[in-house]
């Protein structure tokens, strides 16, 4: 059993970083197949679908973002701490290349073509990270640690198309800096001065 538990955690860890690096419709089970040398057949008795296989992947993604976001709560109590070290374990990734874009914003720039169990399954993603957000946002403004303009809830949205934004940038441009540089800024908007 644990031989097939290991298999489809390679063939989920392959997919995802095939979609990081082309996205959904750029990869097929030969790819899969290649990469880990096993067959096809092995790969669908696994997951008989790429929907389905893509689905099982964003399902993990989802529960390891959901820990590590728990974590951060558990480890700092200052609301802050908690974003900064959310930005930073971003910052980290993109500048060594070890986790370079989320999954999941990868696949929301297909959400047209997407599976319907993929594409639910992604929009859940954002929405549990906008709540998470939105939590920080909130408790920092009621500790007068954070300035919000808006609702926390539309704070949240705008600092999360921030982030993916400046993934995407850092991307295009091929600088990992320049992550950094839009997200410090947006955190500065939010930063109360006389902290």
């Amino acid at each position: 059993m644990g031989s097939m538990s290991s298999t489809s955690e390679k063939i989920l860890d392959v997919a995802q970083s095939l979609i990081v690096a082309g996205g959904y419709n750029a990869f097929s089970y030969a790819d899969i197949s290649d990469a880990i040398g096993i067959r096809k057949a092995s790969i669908h008795h696994h997951f008989p679908t790429k929907a389905e296989l893509v689905s099982v992947l964003v399902d993990r993604y989802r529960r390891q973002a959901e820990l590590g976001l728990r974590s951060l709560q558990e480890q700092f109590a200052s609301p802050a701490e908690q974003l900064q070290s959310y930005l930073n374990f971003w910052q980290t990734c993109i500048r060594d290349a070890s986790l370079p874009f989320c999954v999941c914003a990868m696949l929301a720039g297909e959400m047209p073509m997407l599976p319907e169990e993929v594409a639910s399954r992604v929009r859940a993603h954002f929405h549990g990270l906008a709540t998470w957000l939105a939590s920080v946002l909130k408790a920092g403004a009621e500790q007068h640690l954070f300035r919000l303009d808006n609702r926390p809830e539309d704070e949240a949205q705008m600092l999360m198309a921030s982030v993916h934004g400046a993934m995407l940038s850092a991307r295009a441009f091929n600088d990992p800096e320049l992550f950094t540089a839009i997200v410090s800024s947006q955190i500065a908007k939010l930063l109360v001065a006389d902290r």
